[in-house]
């Protein structure tokens, strides 16, 4: 379902590019980018021309587009080609301007990273912590999001070796895990955090975040242990795993009078920062 909240991004000066929330995934209008980048007095035409050569040359750019309903000049919702980020980046890809220049140098930069750091893992770390750091993150905090994702991948490289699917059997498994440590689903908890897209642990509490470790932890050890091979039995595991950890943030609640699952995020944090930086 579409959502209602149709949010513009102002880039180069006073130009927007609309997009909306569709499946999960913000998608941005491709006109407005058309108009943009090839500078076209009609850049509607020119995406038409566009779409028809990219499918000529047997490009897959197209299951990439989706015709959602955005606001047009005149006020009223019409019907616009839109692309996912992905699609987008392949589309400036063929554009030939001098605009769309600099996106494929940074594009090309950007691939020569990930190779660099396929080569040298610590190069994905070092970035990641720059990433979160310059987001404003403490660095504390930065400490155990980056031990934390080690630790998830080291349980998701367990459950691929031990016929879990990807796409789908990651959700049910970590949901398992996260109904027994906070007695909420990972969609109800990026609720209670008022998050729609955003990664529910970028959004979570030092203690939020141990206890999801320590469920994570504990279901790969327990895993290991009981040599588990197959949905069913991963998710007794994940669910045993859950539980205990569980035990401890209930534990923990009743020490210091408060609950561990709260309603903090940090999109307020990041307001405060460009209040800061409005400021200065």
């Amino acid at each position: 379902m579409l959502t209602k909240d149709l949010t513009k991004i102002s880039i180069f000066q006073d130009k927007k590019i609309r997009k909306i929330l569709f499946n999960k995934k913000w998608y941005f209008s491709i006109v407005d980018i058309c108009n943009i980048l090839a500078e076209s007095s009609d850049p509607g035409s020119y995406w038409r021309k566009l779409k028809q050569r990219l499918v000529a040359e047997g490009s897959q750019v197209v299951t990439f587009c989706h015709g959602l309903k955005l606001m047009a000049p005149d006020g009223k919702q019409r019907e616009t080609d839109c692309a996912n980020t992905e699609g987008i980046f392949r589309i400036i890809q063929s554009i030939p301007s001098p605009k769309a220049e600099p996106f494929k140098l940074w594009l090309a930069k950007i691939a020569k990273e990930r190779i660099d750091e396929i080569e040298n893992p610590e190069l994905g770390i070092e970035r990641v912590k720059s990433l979160y750091e310059k987001k404003g993150y403490k660095k504390d905090w930065i400490e155990k999001r980056l031990t934390s994702i080690a630790i998830r991948q080291k349980l998701t490289d367990e459950w691929s070796e031990r016929g879990a699917n990807k796409s789908k059997d990651y959700a049910i498994l970590t949901n398992d895990i996260m109904q027994g440590a906070f007695n909420l689903k990972v969609e109800d908890y990026k609720k209670l955090k008022r998050l729609e897209k955003e990664n529910l642990r970028d959004h979570m509490t030092d203690l939020e975040l141990i206890i999801t470790m320590l469920g994570e932890a504990t279901t790969t050890q327990i895993t290991q242990r009981n040599n588990s091979h197959g949905l069913p039995q991963l998710r007794n595991d994940a669910q045993t795993g859950g539980d205990l950890a569980g035990r401890t943030r209930k534990d923990i609640e009743s020490k210091i009078k408060a609950k561990v699952s709260t309603n903090k995020n940090f999109l307020s944090n990041k307001k405060k920062i460009k209040n800061i930086e409005n400021k200065e």
